[in-house]
């Protein structure tokens, strides 16, 4: 894969925010372990399964959360599957270094299975569906009878569904795909998140019938350390 420099800008970036695989045994590793454990605490009836990360506006840390919470549960020796489900700016590709020719929209679309488009990395258990090609009509796609069949037959390959998905605030995707999922993450970043927006972003989930398992404070200092950054579930 040739990439252009911009693009082998982006790509450095996104590995550096993917600290559970490069440095797992880190206190940031360490809270994303935390985060794992609280999902799974979360539900006592059912067995969380498909969990979509979002955020209410651009920025905030949600792609970097979803990567980095898909390689804890990969770690745990869950078999999971990470979807690229941002339509319009699909980031998980840089994030993992492969190529973004064909992924969610192609089995959507018909045009490849979901195991042909699914994309084995070097690590153990983790497996990546980017997003494919950008369509026209990303909302009408993830409300579709297409991706409810595509659920059902992610379910029956793996243990963890997780979604990187687009800010609630900017596009309606967020709110379709939250109905669809067992629970949603919502990513806060500190100092950037307003009250008013994740009141505003909470309530547009809820009328969209999605379960917030909890919040991530994203990028918080902690006191007694400048030099790392705290991500915790409220």
């Amino acid at each position: 894969m040739v990439l252009k420099k911009g693009e082998k800008k982006k790509v450095l970036e996104h590995k550096r925010k993917l600290v559970t695989k490069n440095d797992p045994k880190s206190p940031i590793s360490e809270q994303y372990r935390t985060i794992r454990t609280n999902i799974q605490f979360s539900s006592v009836d059912e067995e969380i399964r498909t969990i979509m990360v979002t955020s209410s506006g651009p920025g905030e840390g949600k792609s970097t959360t979803t990567a980095n919470l898909a390689v804890v549960f990969a770690q745990q020796g869950k078999r999971v599957l990470l979807v690229d489900a941002d339509l319009r700016k699909p980031t998980v590709h840089y994030t993992f270094n492969i190529m973004n020719t064909s992924g969610l929209t192609s089995v959507l679309t018909n045009q490849m299975t979901l195991m042909e488009s699914v994309k084995a990395i070097d690590m153990k258990n983790l497996f990546i569906l980017p997003s494919g090609p950008i369509p026209p009509n990303p909302s009408e796609l993830l409300g579709s009878k297409a991706m409810d069949y595509f659920m059902n037959a992610a379910l029956e390959e793996f243990d963890i569904i997780l979604f990187d998905t687009p800010p609630v605030l900017a596009v309606t995707d967020a709110q379709i795909l939250s109905n669809k999922c067992q629970g949603t993450i919502l990513v806060a970043g500190s100092g950037k998140a307003e009250k008013e927006q994740l009141v505003k972003t909470k309530e547009l989930l809820e009328a969209a019938k999605g379960k917030l398992l909890g919040v991530v404070l994203n990028n918080k200092k902690m006191k007694e350390s400048q030099h790392y950054y705290y991500y915790g579930v409220n």
